[in-house]
Parts: C-alpha cells; sequence; structure tokens
C-alpha cells in the first residue's frame, strides 16, 4: 500500500478555503469561551516523547475546564486506571490537542497548543466536585483554537435517538476484560463487572 507525500494529499483533497485557513484563532473569543463553558466532555489528545500518541476521553459537569484567560485552559484530572498515559506524556512533551464536545450540537470546538501538569492547592480547589478536589490538573497554554464544522457529526447520526445502539450490542466490560486479559481478577467475569459498577457509583471523584 502506497504512502502519499503531503503534496499529493493536498492535490487529492483540494485547496482550503480563504475563511477556513482564517478560522484560527490564537485566543478563546467570546463564542470559544461559550461553547467550552457548555461543554461537559473533551477528547484529550497527548503525545509521549519518542512520538507515541494517546487519546483520553474527560467529562464532567459543564464547564468543567476552565478558563483562566483568553489564552489559558484548566482540566482536572479526576480519578481513573492510574496508568497516567496523559499526564505522563504531558510532563515529557507538553504538544496537547483538545476536541470539545456538547451534548447536541454537532459543530465542536478543537484546542491546540502546550500543556502542564500542575499541584496548584488554589487551582484544584476550584475544581472539587461533590466535596473532591482533583488531585492534579493539566494547564494548556492555547496557540490555535477554531470551530470545526458538523459534517462528522451528521454522516454518524451521533445525536440521532433512532441510531443510538443498545448496551446488549456488545458484551460487559467485566465480560471483555475476562476475555483479553488472563489474571485472576478478571477470571470471573459477573463478579468483577459487578465491581466495576460499584466503582462508577462510589468512585467518580
Amino acid at each position: 500500500m502506497n504512502a502519499l507525500d503531503t503534496a499529493a494529499i493536498q492535490a487529492a483533497i483540494g485547496t482550503p478555503l480563504d475563511f477556513v485557513v482564517a478560522k484560527r484563532l490564537t485566543v478563546l473569543d467570546a463564542h470559544c469561551r461559550r461553547f467550552i463553558e457548555l461543554a461537559p466532555f473533551v477528547c484529550l489528545g497527548t503525545v509521549g516523547p519518542d512520538g507515541d500518541c494517546d487519546v483520553s476521553p474527560r467529562g464532567d459537569p459543564p464547564g468543567f475546564v476552565r478558563i483562566l484567560d483568553d489564552r489559558t485552559l484548566a482540566l482536572p484530572e479526576r480519578p481513573g486506571n492510574r496508568l497516567a498515559d496523559s499526564l505522563r506524556n504531558v510532563a515529557e512533551n507538553g504538544q496537547v490537542g483538545m476536541l470539545f464536545i456538547v451534548p447536541g450540537i454537532e459543530e465542536t470546538l478543537r484546542v491546540n497548543g502546550r500543556g502542564r501538569v500542575t499541584d496548584d492547592a488554589e487551582l484544584l480547589a476550584s475544581m472539587t466536585v461533590g466535596g473532591k478536589p482533583p488531585r492534579l490538573a493539566i494547564v494548556v497554554e492555547v496557540e490555535e483554537a477554531f470551530l470545526h464544522c458538523a459534517k462528522a457529526f451528521k454522516r454518524s447520526r451521533l445525536w440521532d435517538p433512532a441510531a443510538q445502539v443498545e448496551r446488549s450490542a456488545l458484551p460487559t466490560l467485566g465480560q471483555i476484560l475476562r476475555d483479553q486479559v488472563t489474571h485472576p481478577d478478571t477470571a470471573d467475569a459477573e463478579k468483577l463487572e459487578v465491581e466495576i459498577q460499584e466503582e462508577y457509583r462510589t468512585q467518580l471523584y
């Protein structure tokens, strides 16, 4: 299978319109800020020191990504699997890409920049949910921000109720982990699923 260079890629897809190039902002304007305030979900893309990439879903009540000023955002680090892939990548490389999603809205907001991990007590306290502040946060210095059109969401019918998939279409996470991981902790899929659901109930924060 051949691999195209950048010239061949551009020739295949065409030249972007001038306004599409011009829409890339270097600061968060009022529209970007409002989008972030409404977003309960963001995909966080990071790059490791060796170029390995990672994308991680992050979710919280709307506006959980704090706008510190028109060029700075802060993302709380909630309890997870403790692999810390995103945190390690940010600490070692710093390149960050964020895709903000608002339920029911088909456009998305893309933000790219440089990140750092902080344990600033005042910032973390401001991100408290349910009486529990995060232990760490990622602060992102914005280099680029722009709204992305709705074509992907229209094609995927993501918000169309008729296109929703029943949970029964896939095995439970406990069953999947039993099949994928050979370990005493995953041998009993039903027990593992009970534990997963209990963790969802009691350890979101």
